[in-house]
């Protein structure tokens, strides 16, 4: 899969801090649904593009057991966790496990903290970015500046490329739409 296919779920919601999570092995069986999914759309798209919209689901766990993979694939350090629950209309909600621990942060910042999100998944042209309505850090809502404060603060650490929570990112090749509905997730190819 390419760079942007990696990039795009965690980008999903914008939370490109980084991460290592552990794996289980049922996940993984979860998460390789996915990958094979990416893969065969990858192929089909550069075999023979269609004019009419296909589609492939995924249930919540299968999606969440790929982003749990991914995460222990990138090796990085800052992400410990990323965990979304798919609601209908790509409203998504979220929690995110950030472990800033043994880095040069601002005495203002917790090492180790537990971000809780909602938003849209906006997809236009090719492109995705997640629309963060609401943030809360340790149970407290908080403006969503705090968040583009903390990536910003990872980039400086040389932690992530990530450059904003409202960057646009492209979607794996030959997906064309995402659309979330209660407890899964569809990509149309």
């Amino acid at each position: 899969m390419t760079s942007s296919g990696r990039r795009l779920f965690a980008a999903l919601l914008a939370v490109a801090l980084t991460a290592a999570a552990a794996v289980g092995a049922g996940a993984q069986d979860q998460a390789q649904n996915v990958l094979k999914a990416l893969d065969r759309i990858q192929a089909e798209s550069l075999a023979a593009p269609s004019r009419v919209l296909r589609r492939s689901d995924f249930a919540e766990s299968d999606f969440n057991a790929y982003i749990a993979y991914r995460l222990d694939e990138e090796k990085e350090d800052v992400l410990k966790e990323l965990k979304l629950k798919l609601l209908g209309e790509n409203r998504v909600e979220g929690m995110a496990l950030v472990d800033l621990s043994g880095q040069r942060i601002p005495s203002f910042i917790k090492p180790r903290m537990s971000l809780y999100f909602e938003g849209l998944l906006i997809v236009q042209e090719g492109k995705a970015r997640f629309d963060f309505r609401k943030l809360f850090l340790e149970g407290r809502e908080i403006p969503l500046v705090v968040l583009d404060t903390l990536i910003d603060i990872a980039v400086r650490l040389g932690k992530t490329d990530a450059e904003s929570i409202r960057k646009w990112v492209d979607l794996p090749y030959g997906i064309k739409d995402l659309k979330t509905r209660a407890g899964g997730i569809s990509l149309y190819y």
